[in-house]
């Protein structure tokens, strides 16, 4: 049986990958989902259910909010956007990176892969998350969706790829959300979708990507094959 955490050799057919961060690296997705529904409840909106929830994640948060719950006033979405971050604060200790994050990301970065993070969280958000993480010293740069346009626009992907000289063929969005797959495309990149976060292959199949992995360790073996 092959080792799932062998060494990754780099075939060179991209030079940087975009990670997406929750559901992608983060197991946040089901904590996530929850802090909007909770949030909703409390401004007295119809709480959607789980799976509509999640489909918003990657979007910026208030434009995440407004769509999740069109019920809701403008005039509440900063109340809205302060209960969903009280929620999701409360519990976001107890969170963690799927198995095998860790070991798959120092493999690539031995490998001499540009590593970045295009998020729909804020910056204050993925650095505090981040200066708890062991993967803190692993990427080479970061774009949030508060200090860039957040996705679907490709604005953060083009700003990361101009930060590395690294042109668009050689770039690869890794994320769980039509957002995500959907931003690389519009940015020119190829996309690597995984299942086992935030949507299905049923929403990321239209936006073409490469293939749709169902694991971390199915991760490994793609870029070990195709990277």
């Amino acid at each position: 049986m092959t080792d799932p955490h062998q060494s990754i050799r780099p075939k060179r057919r991209y030079d940087l990958i975009a990670f997406d961060w929750d559901g992608t690296l983060f197991d946040s997705t089901k904590h996530i989902a929850r802090s909007i529904q909770q949030a909703v409840k409390d401004v007295g909106g119809a709480v959607p259910d789980e799976s509509a929830a999640a489909f918003v994640i990657g979007l910026p948060v208030h434009a995440a909010l407004a769509r999740v719950a069109p019920d809701v006033k403008p005039e509440q979405y900063e109340a809205l956007g302060q209960s969903y971050r009280h929620h999701y604060h409360a519990l976001a200790h107890e969170l963690t990176l799927f198995p095998g994050v860790l070991e798959m990301l120092v493999q690539l970065r031995e490998s001499q892969y540009c590593l970045s993070i295009a998020t729909g969280k804020s910056r204050s958000g993925l650095n505090r998350v981040l200066t708890s993480s062991p993967l803190k010293d692993l990427f080479d740069a970061s774009r949030t969706a508060d200090e860039t346009r957040g996705k679907p626009d490709p604005q953060m992907l083009k700003e990361l790829m101009s930060h590395f000289g690294v042109s668009p063929q050689r770039t690869l969005m890794v994320g769980d959300t039509c957002h995500d797959l959907e931003m690389a495309q519009r940015a020119g990149c190829a996309s690597l979708g995984v299942t086992y976060g935030a949507q299905n292959a049923q929403d990321l199949n239209p936006f073409a990507p490469l293939a749709l992995v169902h694991s971390v360790s199915e991760m490994v073996q793609w870029f070990k094959i195709h990277g």
